[in-house]
């Protein structure tokens, strides 16, 4: 009887069978089965390569989607624009809090249309989808953005003079009045003043001394610890030579009003931490490093400004000499001043000037307005621009506002979009106005003498004089109003031209003279203008 191995398959190996070998045959079975783990293995590998090649698979090969790479050109696109200052960016953040969920339906609606695509392909397709991150990330952004619009108000009133930023956690407040204090102040000497926490009144004596009065706040549980905040904060006068400091120390849990008296001679600078700075009478001009609102009224020499980053209010009455302002504010107003007046940064609420003798500039990153002087006023927000009254050229250049210039005793070069310009020169005065969308409309006086060159796409011309009109789709209007002395270029795209006749203006009116010396400040809450102006002469019409 022949010793055949047990579980010998049918059909297997002729006798003589070899010795049963328990070992060898673990050691066969083993390497079947390594074999198959392979083979399935590799045919794995196989179907993710043709999926990633595009060559079929179970789910059809891959294609990729367009939503992505749009939405990082559109994101690629605003931001160069709001770095090249053609957006401002607390515009944008404020438009995108409000409208980011239209990011999500336009991403929506593209893969409706990429969808509506693969059901006409004989083959089906995947979508890559690899721009989900992004939606997230600017979803994230929209929300934080929208949030910030509705806070950002609270947020702004918190961080300011109001008590909760000093008292968050609803102590009692102890109040104290520190004694006052009197130094002597060398001739022409250069006073400093630095209050981090706490307003700042500045007013100009008939003496030489220099007067502290300090007002001390401290939010505790009880007297002793308003003691020791009210030692710690305490407000110290320093003179050494010719400089003199007024210093008060930064406490978290109070603050320090400080009312200082100086000599009309002394130079001020002052570092307002959080709180408001009024200052009035002084006799060689002030420096401010503004956290909080700022106003100064009748002011000798120059002022320089430096705004923080936060929305507060600036004013400025009867300036006799240069005044420099930079950074970002709320409402500005400036009225007589004598000097040179420049303003750059984010100016986030109203402008209104009056009665400015030297050059003025206000540089935003959406508007820049230049005049030569204005005797009138000048006022501007986030929708409209006028300018009332100016000598000289005046220079406006700006985006999504109404432009009005009337009164205006110079050359105008007028430029904008998405918006209306109107210009109404008081005489023979060159006048150049570009609108890329919006109406442009120039009203002469009637001793107009003119050479007019205007085109219009898309757009009308209507003019009350005898010029040539001409074109269709392209319209132009040339010609000459009376002897020509001036020069008139008008162009809108997508906008109509007007040329009118208007009244005739008296001579061009100067800066009144502001008194030497008020007789008493004006309140700190208060818009610092001029007197009402007379009443003008009558108007001579056509």
């Amino acid at each position: 009887m022949s010793s055949v191995p047990p579980n010998m398959p049918p059909g297997g190996p002729p006798p003589p069978y070899p010795p049963y070998d328990p070992k060898t045959q673990w050691r066969m079975y083993r390497e079947q089965q390594k074999a198959a783990w392979r083979a399935q293995r590799d045919a794995w590998k196989a179907q993710r390569y043709a999926w990633k090649a595009g060559y079929g698979g179970a789910y059809g090969p891959r294609v990729p989607s367009i939503v992505g790479p749009v939405i990082l050109i559109l994101v690629g696109v605003v931001a160069l624009l709001v770095l090249t200052g053609h957006i401002a960016a607390g515009e944008f953040w404020t438009w995108y809090g409000r409208w980011w969920p239209l990011l999500l339906i336009l991403a929506g609606l593209g893969l409706l249309a990429e969808w509506a695509i693969d059901l006409r392909r004989e083959t089906p397709v995947r979508r890559s989808g690899s721009f989900v991150g992004i939606i997230i990330f600017l979803a994230v952004l929209g929300f934080g953005a929208a949030g910030w619009n509705h806070m950002g108000p609270f947020f702004n009133h918190w961080n300011g003079n109001n008590d909760d930023f000093f008292n968050m956690f609803g102590l009692p407040e102890h109040d104290n009045d520190q004694q006052i204090q009197t130094a002597q102040a060398p001739s022409n000497a250069a006073i400093e003043i630095e209050n981090p926490r706490g307003d700042v009144s500045i007013s100009a004596g008939d003496g030489t001394a220099v007067e502290v009065q300090a007002h001390e706040v401290a939010f505790a549980s009880n007297d002793t610890e308003a003691k020791k905040i009210f030692d710690s904060e305490a407000a110290q006068v320093t003179v050494s030579g010719n400089a003199v400091l007024v210093r008060s120390e930064s406490s978290n849990s109070g603050r320090v009003n400080l009312t200082v008296t100086v000599p009309k001679t002394a130079r001020v600078t002052v570092d307002a931490g959080k709180g408001d700075v009024t200052a009035a009478g002084l006799g060689a001009g002030i420096t401010v490093s503004a956290h909080g609102d700022t106003h100064l009224n009748a002011i000798t020499g120059s002022v320089q400004i430096h705004f923080s980053n936060s929305r507060h209010d600036f004013s400025a009455h009867q300036v006799s000499g240069d005044l420099t302002a930079d950074g970002n504010c709320n409402d500005l107003t400036l009225s007589e001043i004598k000097g040179r007046v420049s303003i750059s940064g984010e100016i986030f609420g109203e402008v209104h000037m009056e009665n400015i003798a030297g050059p003025l500039g206000v540089h935003t990153s959406i508007t820049d307005v230049q005049i030569a002087e204005l005797p009138g006023d000048l006022t501007f927000d986030s929708d409209d621009l006028r300018v009332t009254e100016s000598k000289g050229l005046v220079h406006v250049v700006t985006h999504a506002k109404d432009i009005d210039l009337s009164q205006i005793y110079g050359d105008s070069y007028v430029e904008n979009r998405d918006g209306r310009i109107s210009v109404e020169p008081a005489g023979a005065y060159n006048v150049e106005a570009k609108n890329s969308k919006g109406d442009v409309e120039i009203t002469l006086p009637p001793n107009a003498s003119a050479s007019v060159d205007g085109h219009t796409h898309n757009g009308d011309i209507v003019t009350e004089y005898g010029l040539t009109v001409s074109g269709d789709e392209d319209k132009t209007v040339t010609g000459r109003i009376g002897s020509g002395q001036s020069k008139i270029e008008l162009s809108s795209s997508n906008g109509d031209l007007r040329i009118k006749k208007g009244p005739a203006f008296p001579s061009a009116p100067s800066v009144a003279n502001a008194p030497t010396a008020p007789e008493a400040p004006a309140p700190p809450n208060a818009h610092h203008l001029k007197p009402s102006k007379p009443e003008a002469p009558q108007l001579i019409t056509q």
